[in-house]
């Protein structure tokens, strides 16, 4: 017996958090009743359905992408604009981004049917690193830095620690190359933690998420990722260390 969110987002339906949206929602019938509790259980027997769509379980799949500038990560887009999903229309599986890069940052980001890997990968207490390099306007101080790594107020909260290194400083054009390493996700939080520091983002790439890399790939690019990578981000966000 498995919760039923837990069923819902390995089976590809939506990550574990929009799984629960749905249950709640009253989306969601087992054996024909529809459920609103989210501690119910199911087996492999009961007959589960979503907005009256019968749930058939999908082989889990993930993806790397080398996610260029001015696409959106998301499954659907309102205003037309072209998805990471369009990078890879090989793909039979319901694939969703793993998190999100905003429209105009580049780099790395996963897409998966895995539900449950999406949660892991994303949910801040497991600590899944993700490395940036940010071309920011300005020379920042040593002091404006290290606001950066014990934390700055934004609207949503405060920031947990981050790591960061300048890299390159470019004095007649005026702007930094900085590296910064976060495992949150708010939303642009990257681009807000250094408007916060008065040195606002002119160019943002992921460079790594956890080991990963966008290296022999080039932009608008995907590869699957290898059974062992997967099994390596896993122990990785269970124990702290690459299996």
């Amino acid at each position: 017996m498995e919760r039923l969110q837990k069923v819902l987002a390995q089976a590809g339906v939506a990550s574990r958090r929009k799984s629960e949206t749905l249950i709640v929602d009253g989306k969601v019938k087992v054996n024909g009743i529809v459920v609103t509790e989210l501690g119910t259980k199911v087996s492999n027997s009961d007959r589960v359905e979503v907005e009256g769509v019968e749930l058939v379980k999908e082989s889990f799949v993930y993806y790397l992408l080398y996610k260029p500038r001015g696409v959106i990560s998301t499954v659907h887009d309102e205003k037309g604009r072209k998805t990471v999903l369009d990078l890879i229309p090989q793909v039979s599986q319901r694939i969703f981004p793993v998190g999100r890069l905003d429209y105009d940052t580049s780099g790395v980001i996963i897409l998966t049917n895995d539900g449950d890997f999406s949660y892991l990968m994303t949910h801040p207490k497991y600590g899944i690193k993700k490395k940036y390099i940010a071309k920011v306007k300005g020379m920042p101080e040593r002091e404006a830095l290290r606001k950066l790594e014990s934390g700055v107020v934004l609207e949503d909260g405060m920031t947990a620690p981050a790591k960061v290194k300048m890299r390159t400083v470019d004095k007649k054009a005026g702007t930094s190359l900085i590296e910064i390493t976060i495992h949150e996700g708010k939303n642009r939080q990257v681009r807000r933690m250094f408007e916060a520091i008065g040195s606002p983002v002119q160019k943002l790439r992921r460079e790594s998420f956890a080991m990963l890399t966008t290296h022999g790939l080039n932009a608008g690019e995907a590869r699957e990722l290898t059974t062992h990578e997967v099994k390596q981000l896993r122990v990785l966000a269970e124990t702290g260390k690459i299996g």
